[in-house]
């Protein structure tokens, strides 16, 4: 069954075209160059030489800890069970093994780097390899038991069907949605052998590499620390706490969020090696110990600020001591301590300063005993860490209107004013943001509707480029002053035409405010505004003002309000009445997480679209590298496959946020 990568209806495997929306299926476009007739199963544009494959991370491993053999057959890797278990994985294996060979027998992952070779010293027990998905459209049988617990269509058979060992931990962990967790794509048992294949995180950044950086300052030392007091408890539970013991298992997102290369599995009554002697080549070892206990986390710290070269600032060395000794025995007090160390920090406008030497006298560190059962603190781990107030990183922004597939003229208009003044030092950035949003869905037909929503954007940016205080976002008193002259300035064009009636010409308006982590909200009709986090998914700011949400706010059941026929008939519009008879919504809230806003006219939301289609077409945009430009094309498109009876307008906000090193 092939996925299209577009609509994500289910093709047979021998379609060349999706039979939903039409597109190709067996090429792709090059997200460099935009070249359109790249092979799926290429690794690199043949136009460019931009790497633009699938490429996944494939995790070769023994079922019982034994040792690994490797056969070459007609140039395809066969990986099978040594059922002898006398000889070690026989990696040096790789020099005649060419790049181009297969995993398996289906011909899907092709080996991208050779096999690593063994050492004298030591037997590998198992290998992580880059690998191309030649079939990236071709959905797992993993991809299919996820999808199948998220619809609760989970059936016993598919539950005993032949799941490798170590893919179960991260199935289990799956459901958790941490971005911590690389989220697995495929698994197959081969003899007494496994092979996982996971999302490729070889390219991230190490964590020691920043940690090391003079730059990096205390503070954000202390968050990361944290983030794994976070990991661990989420691990805890499925016995994979060791994948957070190995330095070159930690790595960093795009975001800077501290973040696991694979999951190790506890082996019994073991611990791993917390450091190897080649950091690059680093591979987990485990040694006779007693159970893991958080004591292993700071030997975990300890050693990236030995291997960092970084002195340890007072505060650090006395929590580290206190570890060690067992004075800190529980998760919730290890939490405590930190939040202790970095709110003394904060107050002592210690954040980018010179680390205190280890020699130095610490500085006491009171531990506060938590009234909370540690369990009930573990639930909190889904919600935002409140460790360090958060900045703005980045803020980017597209739009685009579209006439639709049915209407001869458009509307619908939009307008976007940002300014962006960014200070960076050698050990300090500060990014302030300033952004103001603004669409309307226009109405009164040819020569009304389309002078109604420019006027009322128009009237809208010359009021804030006048009113709007620098550095500080306008209060809900400024932003409905402000609506209420965009209403007046139509209203007054109504009156000196004489219209009447329905050639009375208005307009639905959604604005949206930013500056820096502050966001305002203000409404009028039915177009909306739509928050994204990868915590929360997908939340509908915004109440529509129309007849069958009025009914439901007075407590009609909603299948009763919306049998209405004028149901939709707005109850609110811009200009064909005096502001007596419009009521503004505005509403504030924090940024608080990277946060991806939708500013959408009906034309885009009708239908349940984006509550359908979110996760294709929405969530992706919350990287970094996702071009807004193209997602606000491709929601434009999708609109007009299964709208497209209006207008359509879109603008996308994407604002990053990470700690604020210099509160």
């Amino acid at each position: 069954m092939l996925i299209c990568p577009q609509c994500k209806f289910e093709n047979p495997n021998s379609n060349k075209f999706c039979q939903s929306c039409g597109t190709s299926l067996t090429h792709k476009v090059c997200p460099e160059c935009s070249t359109d007739d790249v092979p799926v199963n290429a690794l690199r544009c043949h136009n460019c030489g931009t790497e633009c494959g699938t490429v996944f991370w494939a995790i070769i491993a023994n079922e019982t800890n034994g040792n690994l053999k490797v056969e070459k057959d007609e140039g395809n890797v066969g990986l099978e069970g040594d059922e002898e278990a006398i000889s070690s994985f026989p990696l040096s294996l790789n020099s005649q093994i060419g790049l181009g060979s297969y995993l398996g027998s289906q011909e899907r992952y092709q080996l991208l780097d050779p096999l690593p070779a063994q050492t004298e010293t030591a037997t590998i027990t198992d290998v992580g390899v880059r690998v191309l998905d030649c079939q990236p459209y071709q959905i797992s049988p993993i991809e299919a038991i996820l999808a199948s617990q998220q619809s609760d269509l989970l059936t016993p058979s598919v539950e005993a069907s032949g799941i490798p060992h170590l893919a179960k931990f991260y199935i289990a962990l799956e459901s958790q949605g941490h971005r911590g967790i690389p989220p697995i794509h495929d698994a197959w048992q081969q003899g007494n052998m496994q092979v996982v294949i996971i999302e490729d995180r070889s390219h991230w950044q190490p964590l020691l590499d920043l940690w090391q950086e003079e730059r990096t300052s205390s503070l954000k030392i202390l968050h990361w620390c944290y983030e794994m007091t976070q990991l661990w408890a989420l691990l805890e539970p499925v016995n994979c706490r060791q994948s957070l013991l190995d330095l070159a298992n930690l790595r960093l997102d795009e975001d800077q969020t501290l973040a696991l290369q694979r999951l190790y599995v506890e082996p019994s009554n073991s611990q791993p090696v917390t450091e190897s002697p080649e950091y690059a080549q680093a591979q987990t070892s485990p040694i006779p110990e007693e159970p893991l206990t958080i004591q292993a986390l700071g030997r975990v710290w300890q050693a990236l600020f030995r291997q960092s070269q970084r002195t340890q600032f007072g505060s650090v060395v006395q929590m580290l001591g206190d570890l060690e000794v067992g004075k800190i025995q529980t998760i919730a007090q290890l939490r405590s301590c930190l939040e202790e160390i970095s709110v003394e920090l904060e107050a002592l406008g210690t954040a980018t300063s010179p680390p205190i030497k280890e020699n130095n006298t610490a500085v006491p560190t009171t531990i506060v005993q938590s009234d909370e059962p540690e369990d009930m603190i573990s639930k909190t781990d889904d919600m935002p860490t409140v460790v360090l107030a958060m900045q703005l990183s980045s803020l980017e922004d597209a739009g685009r209107t579209d006439v639709g597939r049915q209407r001869h003229h458009n509307e619908d208009y939009f307008g976007i004013e940002t300014k962006i003044e960014k200070l960076e030092l050698p050990k300090s950035r500060v990014l302030q943001g300033h952004g103001l949003y603004i669409l309307c869905d226009g109405m009164g037909g040819h020569a009304g509707g389309e002078i109604a929503s420019e006027l009322a954007v128009n009237t809208l940016r010359q009021y804030f480029q006048e009113h709007w205080i620098a550095n500080q976002l306008p209060t809900e008193d400024s932003i409905r002053e402000a609506v209420y002259l965009a209403n007046e300035a139509i209203y007054k064009l109504n009156q000196q035409d004489a219209r009447s009636g329905v050639g009375r010409m208005g307009t639905t308006l959604v604005m949206l405010l930013i500056e820096d982590t502050q966001a305002a909200v203000a409404h009028v009709g039915d177009s909306r505004l739509y928050r994204l986090t990868r915590k929360q998914g997908l939340e509908q700011v915004t109440v529509d003002h129309e007849v069958g949400q009025r009914e439901i706010n007075r407590g009609v059941e909603a299948s009763i309000a919306y049998a209405r026929p004028d149901a939709y008939q707005l109850t609110q519009a811009l200009g064909p009445r005096d502001e007596n008879s419009i009521n503004p919504d505005v509403s504030f809230f924090d940024i608080n997480e990277d946060t991806l806003l939708l500013l959408a006219s009906d034309g885009l939301s009708d239908n349940d679209l984006l509550e359908t289609h979110w996760q294709t077409h929405l969530e992706p945009l919350l990287s970094s590298g996702a071009n807004l430009e193209r997602g606000v094309t491709e929601l434009i498109d999708l609109a007009n496959q299964h709208n497209g009876h209006d207008n359509i307008t879109g603008i996308l906000i994407r604002a990053k946020v990470r700690p604020n090193l210099e509160s």
